[in-house]
């Protein structure tokens, strides 16, 4: 039950990729796990959206063997696997090519953080990768591109940052299940559309003062938030 559960979850993150405009043709993935289980549910290669269903799925474990599918998987799982392996708070990964936010993957540039959009979602820059080596692209790619994210957060915490930018490629996100992940990217391509537009009226525009960023993200998601209603 909880598996299937999961898979259903899975799909429907995948489907509102395209509903929310991140995605043309098959181009995307999102994944989800059971941390219980150790079971990663991640959309098949290259199927188009407008065929999938929770049954056309892939099963595998954290060690990226299938059990349970008769489609191949996403070419990414390698670097989901490794986002899973790394983040264990994590459990749901999304990979994009969604314009804005590819634009500055593309650039390798960090989003700065210059507004309370950014700042209610994002505790600062979104980091961009380092841009991953002959030997690294050439062996086991997917993989490495798992790593060099990783890497890029050595001393954060990455449910602070739901959201990377890999170098000359485009973003992934994260959350705590599957369709968190498509929120990171839904609002991660919102505050990139933003970042570009306000640095093109203004190149010289500063960074949102720390004080701000600490407003507007911890009311919403620090030990004393107040932002929305409280669970009862």
């Amino acid at each position: 039950m909880m598996l299937k559960k999961l898979r259903e979850k899975v799909c429907q993150a995948n489907l509102e990729l395209p509903r929310r405009g991140l995605v043309i043709y098959s181009w995307g993935n999102v994944s989800g796990i059971d941390r219980e289980s150790g079971i990663v549910v991640i959309k098949p290669s290259g199927i188009s959206y407008s065929e999938l269903t929770p049954d056309k799925l892939v099963l595998l474990d954290l060690n990226g063997t299938i059990i349970e599918g008769e489609l191949n998987p996403s070419s990414d799982t390698p670097t989901h696997l490794e986002l899973y392996r790394s983040f264990p708070e994590v459990g749901g990964v999304c990979h994009t090519h969604s314009l804005n936010a590819t634009v500055w993957s593309q650039a390798c540039r960090s989003i700065p953080c210059l507004g309370t959009t950014h700042a209610d979602y994002f505790y600062g820059a979104i980091p961009v990768t380092a841009v991953m080596t002959r030997e690294q692209v050439e062996v086991d790619y997917e993989l490495n591109t798992g790593k060099v994210i990783v890497d890029a957060f050595a001393g954060k915490d990455p449910m602070q940052m739901p959201a990377v930018l890999v170098a000359g490629h485009g973003p992934f996100t994260w959350g705590a299940d599957a369709l968190k992940s498509v929120e990171s990217a839904v609002v991660l391509e919102q505050v990139a559309e933003m970042a570009l537009k306000a640095a093109v009226i203004n190149p010289a525009l500063p960074m949102l003062p720390q004080y701000m960023l600490d407003k507007h993200y911890l009311r919403k998601h620090g030990k004393n938030a107040y932002y929305g209603q409280k669970k009862k």
